[in-house]
Order: C-alpha cells, then sequence, then structure tokens
C-alpha cells in the first residue's frame, strides 16, 4: 500500500525506486563505516585522517536523507533498517577492533569505489524514468568522488 502517490507510470517508479534504495542503503552503510574506522584508527595520520572521516560521515548521511525523502516523495517508503543495510549494501564487511591509519585510508578508498560503481549504475538506471531522481544521484556521486580523490590522494 502507498499512501503517497506519484505521477510517475508504476514501472518507472519500481526502477526509481529500486535504485534510491540501493543508494540509501549504501549512504547508510558508508556513513557506518567511516564511523566506526574514525573511532578505531591509529597511526602517525590519526588526526587528519580522523577529521576526513568525519567529512564522509556527514555528507552520507546529508545524501541519504534527501534520497529517502526524494523515495517518500515518489510514494516508496525508505528502509533504512539495521538488517535490510546489512543484507544489501555493496561494501564489504568491516573487521573489529584498532585499524592503522594506512589500512582505513585502503578501507575508505575501496568503499567509496564499491558506493560509486553503484551508484553509476543507478544514475543510468534513473535517466529515462526520473531526471530529478538522476540528478540527486549525480550530485551525490560528484561528492562521493571527490571523498575518493581526497583518500586515494592520502598514499600517494
Amino acid at each position: 500500500m502507498s499512501v503517497v502517490k506519484s505521477p510517475l507510470p508504476e514501472q518507472d517508479r519500481k526502477t526509481v525506486g529500486d535504485a534510491l534504495q540501493g543508494a540509501l542503503v549504501d549512504l547508510v552503510d558508508l556513513s557506518l563505516v567511516a564511523k566506526q574506522v574514525h573511532w578505531t584508527i591509529v597511526g602517525p595520520r590519526f588526526r587528519s585522517v580522523h577529521l576526513q572521516l568525519d567529512e564522509v560521515v556527514a555528507s552520507a548521511r546529508q545524501h541519504a536523507d534527501t534520497v529517502a525523502e526524494r523515495a517518500s516523495a515518489l510514494g516508496v517508503p525508505p528502509d533504512g533498517r539495521a538488517d535490510t543495510v546489512a543484507r544489501t549494501s555493496g561494501i564489504a564487511p568491516l573487521g573489529g577492533g584498532w585499524t592503522k591509519d594506512v589500512d582505513v585510508v585502503r578501507l575508505l578508498v575501496d568503499a567509496l569505489d564499491a558506493v560509486i560503481t553503484r551508484m553509476r549504475e543507478r544514475i543510468r538506471d534513473t535517466g529515462d524514468p526520473d531526471p530529478v531522481s538522476q540528478d540527486i544521484l549525480i550530485g551525490l556521486t560528484a561528492d562521493l568522488e571527490k571523498h575518493h580523490w581526497m583518500f586515494q590522494a592520502e598514499n600517494a
């Protein structure tokens, strides 16, 4: 049941809803992964990477909210529950314990790469059915790619 009606045809709403749901899950997981390693990073670059991780968390959370609200506006109930995120995220599971700064950087580069790859697929999928949602995905992907670049530069 959908209490919010969308002007999109049902098939387009499904395509766009799936893309937005996938984006939401990846953004929620990215924020969790970045915050977890923010708490457990150790090493000589602790402070600079620690602060950089907060930027990723803030960005991912802001974009997750925008994506979830867009889904709601289209009559698609967003699902950011922990079990949904754990089952469907494209980010590799994170180990526990302390994490060396060089490993944190590599981990974030890999996580961002996975999310960006999936976002670019969603950008392609949403172009025809809903350019408005596509625009949201393009904007957030640009931000993720900036973070990706900055973390890669940490290991140059």
